[in-house]
C-alpha cells in the first residue's frame, strides 16, 4: 500500500496518522507458490431478518444490481532489481585482485540480480459498455491488466488514459463482455448522513459490500492528489477497494473510493471518494482526448487566516488571497493583482484554495469568466479569459503564515550578489532583504519565516535595505503583513509584535 505522510498536523502527533491510498500492496509473483486456505473462526449466528424486512430488501436489491458492474482489477508491472554499488572496479581493488575483476559480478555473486514482476490488486466500475473507471494508482506502471467480474469471467483490458492529478484512470476491455454498466448519480445532491454503499475487492478476498453514511463533503487540502473535493464516508474502505463504487440507496454511482485516513494503513472509519460530478468530465476527456484539459489562471494563492485578514485590513476571512501573479498569464492580462482576494469565479463562491483551484480547473478554456475580487476594501469584477494549464504548472497554494507575539527574532541581510548566490535568488528580484537566520521560538519562527526567504514588502510597502526594514518594523504596533519570496513564489506572512 502506498502511503502519503503529508499532513503536517498528523506528522507531529506521537502516533502519526497516515493518508493511505486504498490499493492493495503489490506483491512479487512467485512461480509455483500456493496459497493456504484460511479457516474462519466459528461465530454465533444472529437471527436472520425477514425476507420482507424494509431495511433489508431494498439495500439487498441495490447491492445485487450494483455488484454486477464492479470488477476486480489486477495489474502486473516490472520492478527493476536493486543493484548494489560494488567497489570491484576501484583501482585499489585492482592492485590486489587483478584487472579481471573489473565491473563484472564476480564470486560470491553468481550473477546480476534480475528484474521481478509485481502484482497489484484494486477495483473498477463498468460505466459504459466495455469501459472501466478506476484509480490511477491502481494501474500505475502496469504492463498487463486483468479484469475479473462477478461471474468469474477473466478479461484483458488496456489503459485508455490516466490523470494522476485527480487519481482517475479509464480502461477499455479487449473484446466483448456482457458486464452491465452502472448509472452515474449526482454527487451534488448528497448530504451528510445520507446512506451509501461501498463495493470493491478489499484485500483480494472477493467482492464485498459495506454500508455507511456520508460523513462530510468537499474535503480538500489533504495532500493526496492535486485536485481534491472528496466525499468523506464511514463505509468501510480497505486496501483493494480503490477504484470501486460508492453508490447511493438507489444504486447510482456517486463516488470512486480512493483513500483512507488511518494510523495503521487499515480502515479506521474515515474514507475518501472522488465525487461522480468530478469523475465524469475527467473520464469523458480521457476517452475523447487521452488527457485532461484544465483551466488556468496563473496565480499563487493562499487561505486568508484571521491574522492575515487583520494585517491586510480585510473585514473578514472570506475568499482566497492572491499572493503572486505570473507575468503574461491570463490573470496578469486581465489585471488581477497581488493582494486581491478572490470571492467568486463564474458565479461560484470560493471559500478555500481547493475550491478555487477546482472551479478554475473546470472552467472552459478560452472562455471569459467573471472573477469577483475584494481590492482595497471594494468589490470589483474582472473578466478573465481562462487559459489552458501547462502540463507542469498549476495554480498552487502557498504556505500560510501563523500569528505571533513579541520581538521578531530575525537576522536579515542585504540582497547583494553574495546573498543571491547563497540562496539562489533570481535576478528578476530587484530589491528586498534576505532572512539569513531565524531565532528558534521567536515570533518570526512561529510565523513560518525561514533562512533564505526574501522579504519584499513590509506593511505592503517595498523594502530595499535592512535599515529600512528595521525602521518600518520599529513603527509596527500590532500585526503586519510581510510579502515573502520563497522557492520562486511569493506568499503573505502575518508577523506580530
Amino acid at each position: 500500500m502506498r502511503t502519503i505522510p503529508h499532513l503536517s498536523v498528523i506528522e507531529r502527533s506521537f502516533v502519526p496518522l497516515i493518508v493511505a491510498l486504498a490499493g492493495c500492496d503489490r506483491e512479487p509473483v512467485t512461480p509455483g507458490a500456493e496459497s493456504r486456505p484460511v479457516t474462519p473462526e466459528p461465530v454465533a449466528s444472529a437471527a436472520p431478518l425477514a425476507a420482507n424486512d424494509p431495511l433489508r430488501a431494498p439495500l439487498a436489491d441495490v447491492a445485487q444490481r450494483v455488484m454486477a458492474s464492479v470488477v476486480s482489477v489486477a495489474s502486473t508491472r516490472t520492478v527493476p532489481a536493486m543493484r548494489p554499488e560494488l567497489p570491484f572496479d576501484d583501482p585499489w581493488f585492482r592492485r590486489f585482485f587483478g584487472p579481471e575483476l573489473g565491473p563484472e559480478w564476480p564470486l560470491p555473486f553468481p550473477g546480476p540480480p534480475e528484474d521481478r514482476e509485481q502484482r497489484g490488486l484494486g477495483s473498477g466500475v463498468i460505466v459504459a459498455p466495455g469501459v472501466i473507471l478506476t484509480n490511477a494508482h491502481v494501474v500505475e506502471g502496469a504492463k498487463e491488466l486483468e479484469i475479473t467480474g462477478q461471474n468469474k469471467e477473466v478479461l484483458q483490458a488496456e489503459l485508455v488514459g490516466a490523470d494522476p492529478k485527480s487519481d482517475l484512470a479509464v480502461l477499455k476491455i479487449k473484446g466483448t463482455t456482457s458486464l452491465p454498466a452502472l448509472e452515474f448519480g449526482d454527487s451534488a445532491r448528497l448530504r451528510p448522513a445520507d446512506i451509501v454503499l461501498a463495493i470493491g475487492n478489499p484485500f483480494g478476498v472477493g467482492q464485498t459490500v459495506t454500508m455507511g453514511i456520508v460523513s462530510a463533503k468537499g474535503r480538500a487540502n489533504l495532500g493526496i492528489v492535486d485536485y481534491e473535493d472528496f466525499i468523506q464516508t464511514d463505509a468501510a474502505i480497505n486496501p483493494g477497494n480503490s477504484g470501486g463504487a460508492l453508490v447511493d440507496v438507489e444504486g447510482r454511482l456517486v463516488g470512486i473510493p480512493t483513500a483512507i485516513l488511518s494510523r495503521s494503513g487499515g480502515y479506521m472509519g474515515i474514507g475518501f471518494a472522488i465525487p461522480s460530478n468530478m469523475a465524469k468530465p475527467i473520464m469523458t476527456s480521457l476517452l475523447e482526448h487521452g488527457r485532461v484539459t484544465r483551466g488556468y489562471l496563473g496565480v499563487t494563492i493562499q487561505e486568508v487566516s484571521p491574522a492575515l485578514a487583520k494585517a491586510l485590513g480585510l473585514p473578514n476571512t472570506d475568499g482566497v488571497l492572491i499572493s503572486d501573479v505570473e507575468p503574461g498569464s491570463p490573470a496578469a492580462k486581465a489585471g488581477l493583482r497581488r493582494s486581491d482576494v478572490v470571492l467568486s469565479v463564474g458565479g461560484q463562491v470560493v471559500r478555500s484554495t481547493g475550491e478555487l483551484r477546482n472551479v478554475v480547473a473546470n472552467a472552459p478554456v478560452g472562455k471569459d469568466v467573471e472573477v469577483v475580487v475584494s481590492r482595497g476594501g471594494r468589490r470589483e469584477t474582472v473578466r478573465v479569459k481562462i487559459g489552458e494549464m501547462p502540463a507542469s504548472t498549476a495554480d498552487k497554494p502557498a504556505s500560510p503564515g501563523t500569528p505571533s507575539k513579541g520581538d521578531a527574532g530575525l537576522l536579515i541581510a542585504p540582497l547583494d550578489e553574495s546573498a543571491r548566490r547563497r540562496f539562489q535568488v533570481p535576478s528578476s528580484v530587484k530589491q528586498g532583504v534576505v532572512v539569513s537566520a531565524v531565532e528558534p521560538g521567536s515570533p518570526a519562527a512561529r510565523a513560518g519565516l525561514r533562512p533564505g526567504d526574501v522579504i519584499l514588502e513590509l506593511g505592503q510597502q517595498p523594502v530595499g535595505s535592512p535599515q529600512q526594514f528595521k525602521e518600518r518594523w520599529s513603527k509596527v504596533t500590532g500585526t503586519t503583513p510581510l510579502l515573502v519570496l520563497r522557492d520562486g513564489r511569493t506568499l503573505y506572512v502575518a508577523l506580530a509584535r
